[in-house]
């Protein structure tokens, strides 16, 4: 469900909302604790069906089985690395000494440099999609524009385009001034997250587990919980590395790249998902498809019909499988659920009621109790997505189905507890 803005969120006390942080931060590490005994427990039948990798740190294997991360890893210790490392350089020495020579040094090196990895074949797809766009722009007709780029797009299996916009000249100087303490700093973070999501897959080899139903059935309460967290953190982490690397190197190009995604532990509404992870892709998704179709200014239909169509175009472009059709429409109810329930309580009657009979505290309670089942669905999709269709199943069974009276309440008591450190955050963002 969807908070209340911030002006309306009350403050809690300081020691429940310490008490939140020790349930939420000891939860994650006693449900990572389990799922690493059962890891080590089961390593060797591990080993032999998924051919675990020798680890970086000694004593460990490694889970090679998150292909995203394992392909990405190797060739960025082959070549990727390197050739962004000397884009970063060139736009420097460039910008610095020959500041008219910029453009044309970057568009040089980017040629070779994508030739070099993609091949002559590679880029001069990227080529070909780029003059068409340009001569059906050249007709000046919007639509034609919207159709022709959408199904362009829908062609390319590459990580979702952010929008990224130029500085304002005026800022240019107060980056140039800091970018030496900024390079450190963020090459700093990156390879810490690179360090964290690999002392992940190391310690605990969730994406081994979630390819084999037996293990997924025999897993106990608490490491299956720490399997889901897991699964979801591990993606976080992921694109804090993968999206951090090329968002470092353009704000070194005075561009403004999109957020970095936000802790998904502290999400609480498919709303705020969306919104928050890939920030990039929401403002595209609205701009390009949302808005486009109608959005909101046509009603409750036209809403709805975009915001599934949304959902529909993202599905298209990871693949179109029918474990992402059913990721797609758990978000497009999720969302509109959300938005229903939020029409709901903001509505003059309910309203009224909540505010005669519930102090500021106790509404914000109601909010994050009911952002609990929120984040219950929330998780059971991105488990779909990350795993597939038996992962969902299985959960559900496991948690809703056969668990409904002993695993199910407190797994909503910590989400509760998610999602008031959620909720704070919202009320003081850093």
């Amino acid at each position: 469900m969807t908070s209340k803005p911030k002006a309306q969120l009350a403050p809690l006390p300081r020691t429940e909302i310490l008490a939140y942080w020790v349930l939420s931060f000891g939860s994650h590490l006693y449900s990572f604790y389990q799922l690493h005994r059962f890891s080590k427990e089961h390593e060797a039948g591990l080993q032999r069906e998924f051919q675990l990798e020798k680890g970086l740190f000694k004593g460990f294997k490694r889970d090679p089985l998150d292909f995203e991360w394992s392909f990405w890893t190797e060739w960025a210790k082959k070549s990727l690395l390197w050739t962004l490392i000397g884009h970063g350089v060139i736009s420097r020495l460039t910008g610095t000494f020959y500041p008219k020579l910029r453009v044309p040094a970057l568009t040089t090196y980017g040629l070779l440099a994508a030739s070099s990895l993609l091949g002559i074949k590679g880029v001069c797809v990227l080529l070909v999609h780029l003059g068409l766009s340009f001569s059906v722009a050249q007709l000046r007709k919007p639509a034609l524009s919207w159709a022709c780029n959408l199904l362009l797009l829908s062609t390319l299996y590459i990580q979702p385009l952010q929008e990224i916009q130029m500085r304002r000249p005026a800022e240019e100087s107060d980056r140039d001034e800091s970018a030496f303490s900024y390079l450190v700093l963020r090459s700093g973070r990156i390879i810490l997250w690179w360090c964290i999501a690999e002392y992940m897959i190391h310690v605990m080899y969730m994406h081994s587990i979630q390819s084999n139903e037996t293990y997924l059935e025999i897993l106990p309460p608490w490491a299956l919980g720490g399997l889901a967290l897991a699964l979801v953190q591990f993606f976080y982490v992921k694109y804090l590395v993968l999206f951090g690397l090329p968002s470092m190197l353009a704000t070194l190009d005075k561009l403004v790249p999109p957020k970095l995604p936000r802790c998904v532990s502290i999400m609480y509404s498919f709303t705020g998902m969306w919104r928050h992870f890939d920030e990039g892709l929401y403002r595209w998704l609205i701009r390009y498809i949302y808005v486009p179709l109608g959005g909101s200014r046509h009603g409750l239909l036209y809403k709805m019909f975009s915001t599934g169509l949304a959902f529909g175009f993202v599905c298209l472009w990871h693949g179109g499988h029918d474990y992402l059709q059913y990721w797609a429409l758990m978000n497009w109810a999720g969302v509109l659920v959300e938005n229903g329930l939020k029409s709901v309580f903001n509505s003059s009657l309910v309203h009224s009621f909540v505010e005669q009979n519930f102090s500021a505290a106790m509404a914000r309670r109601c909010i994050a109790l009911l952002s609990a089942f929120s984040t219950a669905m929330l998780i059971l999709s991105n488990l779909v997505f990350l795993g597939g269709i038996h992962v969902g199943r299985i959960f559900w069974k496991r948690v809703f189905a056969q668990g409904w009276s002993t695993v199910a309440p407190p797994m909503l008591a910590f989400l509760y507890c998610f999602a008031q450190i959620g909720l704070e955050r919202t009320s003081h963002p850093p």
